[in-house]
């Protein structure tokens, strides 16, 4: 793609003022909290104004990192552009395509590890066009792509598991979406790469990376660096 270098700066320099109008915004509804609660403590004495803004701006900076998550979970979601799998040059339309979609996202990480696990995070993954099933447990906030992404009832994640749906390679960049069955655990701090399917009740053991498109069957347990089965369905070792 000619001139993707300048459009790539150009857009960079938007995006930054982009992200700082979201934050602002956001930040609206904590500073009524903030000068409301200051109203009603002024000329209190000095002890009673000090606790009183204290705790103001505690709950307005609560306030304007939930209201900030979800404006991103929501703008990304209705702005989200909609990928075909497959491989793209790096220097391509849908490179920057992509990259806008992850705009959103990466201005939520600011305080979106503050509301995980909890609903909101998983409201946020919703609101981004993640496909999650009841009871989800999701204590990471590194679900990118999460329009690709799909997670069934009772999965859980550990803290800085990481879901990715897309990776550059060979000047390609590569887009595949991610399925984890119901009642499969990724263990903390592991990786799972694009295209793969984890089973039913499959394990993935804490930092170990699934290659893209590996398919785990359900009830086993994977684990290592690139993650291999150590462990089948029925409690054997592969092997035996």
């Amino acid at each position: 793609m000619r001139g993707f270098h300048l459009i790539q700066n150009v857009l960079s320099v938007l995006v930054m003022l982009f992200i700082a109008v979201i934050w602002g915004i956001s930040a609206a509804p904590g500073y009524l909290i903030v000068m409301w609660i200051r109203d009603r403590v002024v000329g209190e004495g000095l002890l009673m104004e000090a606790v009183g803004t204290g705790i103001g701006l505690g709950l307005g900076y609560l306030c304007w990192g939930i209201c900030m998550v979800l404006l991103c979970g929501l703008l990304g979601g209705l702005l989200r552009p909609r990928f075909d799998e497959g491989r793209v040059p790096l220097e391509s339309f849908t490179t920057i395509q992509w990259a806008w979609s992850m705009i959103f996202h990466r201005s939520a990480l600011l305080f979106l590890w503050v509301l995980v696990p909890s609903f909101l995070g998983n409201v946020y993954y919703r609101l981004m066009g993640a496909k999650i099933g009841k009871g989800a447990q999701l204590n990471t906030d590194n679900i990118n792509d999460a329009g690709m992404v799909t997670l069934g009832a009772g999965v859980v994640m550990g803290g800085h598991a990481t879901i990715n749906a897309h990776l550059t390679e060979k000047g390609e960049l590569v887009l595949s979406p991610v399925k984890v069955g119901d009642g499969a655990l990724l263990g903390s701090g592991s990786i799972v790469q694009p295209g793969c399917v984890i089973g039913e009740g499959a394990v993935i053991a804490s930092r170990a990376v699934v290659p893209k498109w590996t398919n785990i069957p359900p009830g086993e347990v994977w684990g290592g660096i690139p993650a291999k089965c150590i462990r089948l369905a029925d409690g054997t070792k592969p092997g035996d």
